[in-house]
């Protein structure tokens, strides 16, 4: 059973709150939790005000029909909503929220502290929804992906096998490495080490500049 306290933190009509939690709490499937509720409130006669309850799968949108004897009850997924926003006005403020299809959905009269937090709440419930699609997609698309990479790596195996046995069959190819390396004299290794430190950001071009010419300096 849901407590109806923690619903009544903003000075929410306590009788709309209950009636509104009685009925939700059958409506409420397995993981779902209720977060907030804002209840309206019209400037003149507040008899059957709207009610917005957030959850952490939908919005509901709960209205009292037949004098309120009877509640009606519209839900939308946040799969379906494209964003949510609130205006203040003079009486209350109103919440608006965007769909990706159809009209925008306007509740209006909802006090302003009320209205604060309901945003607060969906626009946070959202952006969780947003953000579990977009890791399913990356990893739907890193799973289409790897059956491609898994095929191509096998395939230069037997090449890079093959190419050492060729050298190590042709005895005169030893002594051609060995004069390949002659001109990496202390100097070069020196130009090439800073040129190094240089590509990795580790020092300034002013430092690389400077050092680069203390060393060719020294010959």
């Amino acid at each position: 059973m849901i407590l109806i306290d923690r619903f009544l933190s903003d000075e929410q009509d306590p009788k709309a709150v209950e009636k509104v939690l009685g009925k939700l709490n059958d409506m409420l499937t397995s993981n779902e939790e209720l977060i907030y509720i804002a209840v309206q409130k019209k400037p003149a006669v507040n008899l059957l005000p709207d009610c917005i309850a957030v959850s952490n799968k939908r919005i509901f949108y709960c209205e009292p029909g037949n004098f309120g004897i009877t509640m009606n009850f519209k839900d939308i997924s946040w799969k379906s909503i494209k964003e949510v926003s609130f205006k203040e006005e003079l009486f209350g403020s109103k919440f608006i929220c965007v769909p990706l299809h159809g009209e925008n959905i306007i509740t209006e009269y909802i006090p302003k502290v009320q209205a604060r937090k309901l945003y607060q709440a969906a626009y946070e419930q959202l952006e969780s929804f947003k953000e579990q699609q977009r890791q399913l997609d990356l990893e739907e698309r890193r799973s289409s992906t790897s059956p491609v990479t898994v095929n191509t790596l096998p395939a230069p195996e037997p090449v890079q096998e093959e190419e050492p046995q060729a050298f190590f069959s042709q005895p005169p190819a030893a002594p051609v490495v060995v004069p390949v390396e002659e001109p990496e004299d202390e100097t070069t290794l020196k130009l090439r080490k800073l040129k190094s430190l240089y590509d990795k950001h580790l020092i300034t071009q002013e430092e690389y500049e400077a050092k680069k010419a203390d060393i060719l300096d020294s010959l």
